[in-house]
């Protein structure tokens, strides 16, 4: 039996996220996805799961000078853990406005910055939390919970 056994986790993983870095945008998210599917989680919560990550991945690319994304799946929940270095949000009410969007214009041009991904990783998350700091960075604590998941065998 190993230590995240005895901690009740299942799987965890993290990446390193770096600002301007689209070549690979949505890894993070897309390993996460990966990895409950392979665990056997409902497909509902796979897709919410995906859709916040990928998100909150998004903005650390876009707003962020670096950061890091850490996931933990227990029989309990999932945790996506993401904290960057960066400008802090001035405004958490304003930025969960669908369609408000502080992303430069040269994002907005590739097709990014729309304006829904705090309210989007908001809709798909069962908890989320912000907490951030002008000038310092941001930290998201979204949780997903999962009910009647079967651990899986352990040899």
């Amino acid at each position: 039996m190993n230590i995240n056994q005895i901690d009740n986790v299942i799987r965890e993983g993290s990446f390193q996220l770096f600002e301007g870095d689209f070549t690979n945008a949505g890894a993070a998210s897309s390993e996460l996805k990966n990895v409950l599917k392979e665990i056997g989680v409902d497909e509902n919560v796979i897709r919410r799961a995906s859709i916040a990550a990928f998100e909150a991945e998004m903005n650390v690319i876009i707003h962020g000078v670096a950061g890091t994304l850490f996931y933990s799946i227990t029989k309990e929940e999932i945790r996506i853990t993401v904290t960057d270095i960066g400008p802090g949000i001035p405004d958490i009410n304003l930025a969960m406005q669908e369609g408000y969007s502080t992303a430069p214009d040269w994002v907005r041009e590739m097709g990014w910055g729309a304006g829904m991904g705090l309210p989007n990783i908001k809709k798909n998350a069962d908890s989320f939390t912000i907490d951030t700091v002008l000038g310092e960075g941001t930290t998201l604590e979204i949780k997903f919970y999962l009910k009647y998941f079967p651990l899986p065998k352990v040899d």
